[in-house]
């Protein structure tokens, strides 16, 4: 048999990351804009706010009239006037002045905070009580305190969530240059998987992979696009890799990566255009029958069969590789880890990476991680699941109270 396995470390694997070039650009609404990776950079061409605003209903006024007062011994202050809302303070407030403004108000000149209403009475139509004081700068926002105008307000490669596209509103761009949401092809193998709408019967399984790893391409910010499934033939498999090659930025191949398949399964990756196998096998279990391939700078992947090992190499090393075509920064799509402790003893085998996955619950007034038991193919381990911790390679196991960061799925 050739091309038996010749493991590589995770570390390594993902460090290849950067043999692959991003999809392209493309101008898109800000309403559509959600969830994509920013492709430039924003200055700010204004200050936010561009006028000192008070944050509360009150009186604008000049801290030190207020300084001493008390409810016992109050200030007292000569009425200026009123700031209409959406209008331009034409008034400016003098020492022992004060004039009544809304919240989102501008601040008239010569005021540099604003009492709450709660904490004033008013006397007369001129006249005002004050029982609290304040300080320069109190219930005010200042002129660019939220964004300075020349400031980079967003950078390339970010994601985009509702409070970016909010600040993109606040300075009036409605259209933005974002990353084109990578297309990934996925494609399931094996004489024994049937659609899901057919009863397998003896000896066959439905197609799970095709609809896993179609949502997980979605949550990961990518467009899948399943092409079916494919019997164990090389020239079908060929055909179909050429059409998803032309068609995708990145291929997923299910199943046929284990020993007994994946010799045809190598030799169509080594026939599809500008080939290189980059992987052949990876030190994680499960996972370890997983291939990568360049073909033309777009990433293939024969991921196994097994429903839990493929979804478990997308959350360990294929999501970082979407991320990156998509156009999202070194470090930024890093997975967002919950620390915990193990709730019980767990063994794991020298030379190899143990994806274990756990559910989490609180216990004992802390967060615990408790190990999902079961075979590593029944997908009920993942259903069960909320994450993955892994133990390392030269460790034999991880003890009861030992402190685990959670990878969630």
């Amino acid at each position: 048999m050739k091309n038996f396995f010749k493991v590589t470390d995770l570390d390594d694997v993902l460090e290849l990351v950067s043999e692959f070039k991003t999809v392209e650009k493309e101008i898109v609404p800000i309403l559509q804009a959600g969830g994509r990776i920013i492709a430039e950079n924003i200055i700010s061409d204004m200050d936010l706010p561009d006028f000192a605003r008070s944050t509360m209903d009150g009186y604008a006024v000049q801290a030190s009239s207020t300084f001493g007062a008390t409810e016992g011994n109050p200030a007292f202050l000569k009425m200026a006037g009123t700031v209409l809302m959406g209008e331009t303070a034409e008034l400016s407030i003098a020492p022992g002045e004060a004039a009544k403004i809304s919240t989102g108000g501008m601040l008239p000149d010569g005021a540099d905070s604003v009492v709450m209403i709660e904490h004033t009475q008013n006397i007369d139509e001129m006249a005002l009580e004050i029982y609290r004081s304040v300080a320069p700068g109190s219930n005010i926002i200042e002129k660019g305190e939220d964004f300075r105008k020349g400031e980079t307000i967003l950078t390339s490669c970010c994601r985009l969530r509702p409070q970016e596209i909010g600040l993109l509103a606040a300075f009036g761009r409605d259209m933005i240059t974002v990353y084109k949401k990578p297309i990934v092809g996925i494609i399931s193998t094996g004489d024994e998987i049937v659609p899901i709408n057919e009863n397998p019967g003896p000896a066959r399984i439905r197609d799970i992979n095709s609809y896993s790893l179609s949502d997980l391409v979605i949550q990961t910010g990518g467009v899948p696009v399943p092409y079916g499934i494919v019997r164990d033939n090389f020239s079908d498999l060929k055909e179909k890799c050429l059409l998803a090659h032309e068609k995708s930025d990145m291929i997923m191949i299910s199943g046929g990566s284990s020993v007994g398949t994946r010799d045809y399964t190598i030799d169509v990756l080594s026939s599809l255009p500008d080939a290189k196998i980059l992987v052949h096998g990876i030190s994680i279990s499960p996972g370890k029958p997983t291939i990568l391939a360049a073909a033309s700078g777009k990433p293939v992947w024969g991921l196994p069969g097994h429903v839990v090992s493929s979804m478990v190499v997308f959350h360990m090393v294929v999501r970082s590789f979407i991320e990156h075509i998509s156009g999202r920064s070194s470090g930024s799509g890093q997975h967002r880890e919950i620390p915990a402790c193990l709730s019980r003893n767990i063994s794991s085998a020298q030379g190899r990476l143990d994806c274990i996955r756990v559910r989490l619950m609180q216990k004992e007034g802390q967060l615990a991680a408790e190990p999902i038991l079961g075979k590593s193919a029944l997908i009920n381990t993942m259903v069960k699941a909320d994450g993955i911790i892994v133990i390392g390679l030269n460790s034999e196991g991880l003890e009861k109270g030992s402190r685990v960061s959670v990878i969630p799925i």
